[in-house]
């Protein structure tokens, strides 16, 4: 066999386990359905979901956002969820203020009590995210945060953190944010009656 064929199904196997860790975690799937109570009241109550991350991340910001503002699997009246993903306030914020401070701007800015803040970070260290957690936190606003590894910083700035229980790289983290991604946003439609 090949080096890449053995590069391929290791990969998979790769992510087969940390897919089967999360699938045999009771503990995962109770903060998961507690996420899923909090974001489907938010919505319920006519608040908001804003999203955030850095890189693969903030893709899975946009497409957790986008799923609920749009369509997932049925038609239905769109949800209001929103990714922090505006080119022009990102480098207006990064050149004024520092890149650090790109998510907090927007959460002060358009963040109210009754939203909800959902972060997403492999690491839990981005300082850009724990600024945000910070300041939704002073606001009053709830935190749920998608992490791996140890949780990092971010881990106790979160109301309920999802932690995906691997410390290698963060490709096999992402898997398993945007398997979870997909789980609440099932779980959000059902619960509010979709």
């Amino acid at each position: 066999m090949s080096t890449t064929t053995n590069l391929i199904r290791d990969d998979f196997a790769a992510a087969r386990d940390v897919l089967a860790r999360c699938s045999a975690d009771t503990g995962l799937h109770d903060k998961i359905r507690r996420a899923g109570d909090l974001l489907a009241a938010t919505l319920r109550g006519g608040g908001k979901i804003i999203a955030c991350g850095n890189g693969g991340s903030h893709c899975d910001a946009m497409h957790f956002a986008e799923e609920l503002s749009g369509r997932y699997r049925l038609n239905r009246p769109a949800l209001a969820a929103i990714a922090v993903s505006d080119p022009a306030h990102l480098s207006c914020v990064a050149n004024d203020f520092g890149y650090d401070a790109v998510f907090e701007r927007y959460v002060e800015a358009v963040g109210r009590e009754g939203d909800a803040l959902l972060l997403f970070t492999s690491s839990g260290n981005s300082a850009n995210l724990v600024r945000a957690a910070g300041i939704a936190r002073k606001m009053g606003i709830p935190v749920v945060g998608l992490t791996g590894k140890d949780g990092g910083a971010l881990a106790p700035l979160c109301d309920i953190e999802l932690r995906i229980p691997h410390d290698g790289y963060a490709d096999r983290i992402q898997e398993l944010h945007i398997k979870i991604v997909h789980i609440m946003i099932h779980y959000i439609e059902t619960e509010l009656g979709y």
